[in-house]
């Protein structure tokens, strides 16, 4: 059998048209290649699909089951041909929770001024890549480090570290914490791409880690007391809400913010993000 998609786009032309010769001026063809297309697609699977009189046209029993099938094969490689050709009209940029903090809108309304003909999206994808390595972006933010053989990257600016807690909680009160001031809490994290590790505490015993999957879970479960989170001060901005308050931690180290895009064809618009996102960060 060999049925290709110019018959396909022949047989629904001809039907949505009403004939042979309007389906040729809707197709861009002679009125001769329609028919030819329609002739070979009725010869490829052996039945009459169409009634073809000297005023009208109209569909056999066969016909009508194959136009159903021929509008869902004739739109399906549409949307492919324009994905396919959309992608540098699209840039999507992946992250694990919170984008870029209290930066996101401001980079967000300059790309749309800077770039009005690339859609920028944002993704949120809770893997360590930020949605990379699953095919969710063409870009991603994130805060842990990468395998460098497969990703490409960039700082664009750190970010400082918050211990958060429920707003009854005793430390609430302060207006800074220290990580000895947690060590005998238990510290709920996402071993995925949280940035909260034991090696925070170099000396001592650290606190007790507990895992959670999820940003909205960590904010709950912290509100309702009994564990504490730390995160870099982005996720404040993004998941601020009541039960739970944001305190600086005085004496850890900063989060590096990191883009990464892959090696191996990159987007076009990759490098202009990179910019505009370091650039927010150099003026916070």
């Amino acid at each position: 059998m060999d049925v290709d998609l110019r018959q396909l786009r022949c047989l629904v032309g001809v039907v949505e048209a009403g004939s042979f010769t309007d389906a040729a001026i809707d197709l861009g063809v002679s009125q001769a290649a329609v028919s030819r297309g329609v002739a070979g697609l009725e010869r490829a699977l052996g039945v009459r699909l169409l009634y073809r009189t000297s005023r009208s046209v109209s569909l056999t029993p066969a016909g009508a089951q194959v136009l159903e099938r021929a509008r869902r094969v004739v739109h399906e490689v549409e949307e492919l041909v324009r994905e396919a050709t959309s992608g540098h009209a699209r840039l999507r940029v992946g992250h694990a929770w919170s984008a870029l903090g209290r930066h996101t809108t401001g980079f967000q309304r300059r790309w749309a001024k800077a770039h009005p003909d690339v859609e920028l999206l944002l993704v949120r994808t809770n893997t360590p890549t930020g949605g990379l390595a699953e095919g969710a972006c063409d870009l991603a933010v994130v805060r842990t480090a990468v395998d460098e053989k497969y990703y490409a990257s960039s700082v664009v600016g750190v970010e400082r570290r918050k211990v958060v807690l429920a707003a009854d909680d005793p430390l609430a009160r302060r207006r800074s914490v220290r990580l000895d001031d947690v060590r005998d809490r238990v510290v709920l994290v996402d071993r995925r791409t949280g940035t909260t590790t034991p090696e925070l505490w170099p000396t001592g015993t650290p606190p007790r880690i507990e895992n959670t999957a999820d940003v909205d879970d960590w904010l709950a479960l912290i509100a309702a007391g009994g564990y504490v989170g730390i995160t870099p001060e982005s996720t404040a901005t993004q998941y601020g809400r009541a039960g739970v308050v944001f305190l600086p931690l005085q004496d850890a180290p900063p989060v590096p913010v990191r883009v990464i895009w892959p090696r191996q064809d990159p987007h076009p618009s990759t490098q202009h993000a990179v910019a505009l996102i370091s650039e927010a960060y150099r003026t916070q």
